[in-house]
């Protein structure tokens, strides 16, 4: 029987392309893009209204959030005004758009402060270990075993009311939430062959820390916080709506739905449509968490 040899084919690479190009050999397949699911295209859509709401209100509506109109209390939706009126008489469409601006601001500033301070303690924990450890993490457990509403109710007795005391009660009660995660993620990170390598090369302990644990760290941590962005806004909300957010006039989302609470019987769209905003602002904000997290 006689043997089948196989020689490598000696047409040089720039032939083949030519080839290619001519049609004489088949062209190699295109790789398929991942097509973006449309639910988190409706979730960056929703959050994109509500940042431009807060950014530039006017371009949205041309009514005041605060001035009432005479003789328009009640109006229930319609072309005039869309979303209806409230007791007194005060577009309820203008007031959800100058409202997002109160809500969101207290959002990002309670993520933020969650953020810095929860990285910080996790970084500490995880890098330093041993009694610091010990210490930050019977901290945590402390902060985690007290309900979050209950804390916030006692930072903003400390603090005041207003929307910016409200943003710092939230954010303290999600340092925890991040500090635990922050270590988890230090410590996973801290023992890699990378980490490993940049002590064997002469780096100092704050420069590995710096270059090497904390930005391969924080990969997790941000996709929380997009989580704890819309939580965030719930708990803004909530406080709010019990009265120790933002004071009326106002607008903001939890108020405007404590506002019309009292009238739910006779006018559902003062708290049907600011209900209905919070809901969708929150589910969008977890849609794009878990889209982080998987990229990931």
């Amino acid at each position: 029987m006689s043997s089948i040899s196989f020689e490598k084919s000696t047409v040089p690479e720039r032939d083949l392309a030519g080839l290619e190009s001519e049609g004489t050999l088949p062209a190699s397949r295109p790789r398929r893009r991942r097509r973006v699911p449309v639910t988190l295209l409706l979730a960056w859509a929703v959050i994109a209204i509500a940042v431009l709401w807060a950014l530039a209100p006017q371009l949205f509506t041309a009514y005041s959030g605060t001035e009432g109109i005479a003789g328009a209390q009640r109006l229930a939706p319609g072309g005039t005004h869309w979303l209806g009126t409230d007791q007194l008489g005060r577009d309820l469409y203008a007031r959800m758009v100058y409202g997002a601006s109160q809500t969101l601001s207290a959002a990002l500033v309670a993520v933020a402060l969650g953020l810095l301070l929860g990285t910080a303690l996790g970084l500490i924990a995880g890098a330093v270990g041993g009694v610091a450890d010990d210490a930050v993490m019977r901290l945590v457990d402390v902060l985690l075993s007290i309900p979050g509403l209950l804390l916030s109710l006692s930072v903003i007795i400390l603090l005041g009311f207003g929307t910016v005391n409200a943003a710092i009660a939230v954010g303290i009660t999600s340092v925890a939430n991040f500090a635990r995660l922050a270590r988890a993620e230090v410590v996973r990170v801290r023992h890699s062959d990378y980490v490993e390598a940049g002590y064997g090369s002469g780096g100092t302990f704050w420069a590995v820390l710096w270059r090497h644990i904390l930005p391969n760290s924080l990969t997790s941590v941000i996709a929380f916080s997009a989580l704890q962005f819309g939580s965030a806004i719930l708990a803004i909300a909530t406080l709010s709506f019990l009265g120790y957010g933002t004071p009326p006039p106002t607008p903001e989302w939890g108020l405007l739905i404590a506002e019309g609470r009292n009238y739910i019987s006779t006018a559902w769209w003062l708290t049907t449509f600011p209900g209905l905003a919070v809901v969708a602002v929150v589910l969008a904000a977890n849609r794009i968490s878990r889209a982080l997290a998987r990229t990931h």
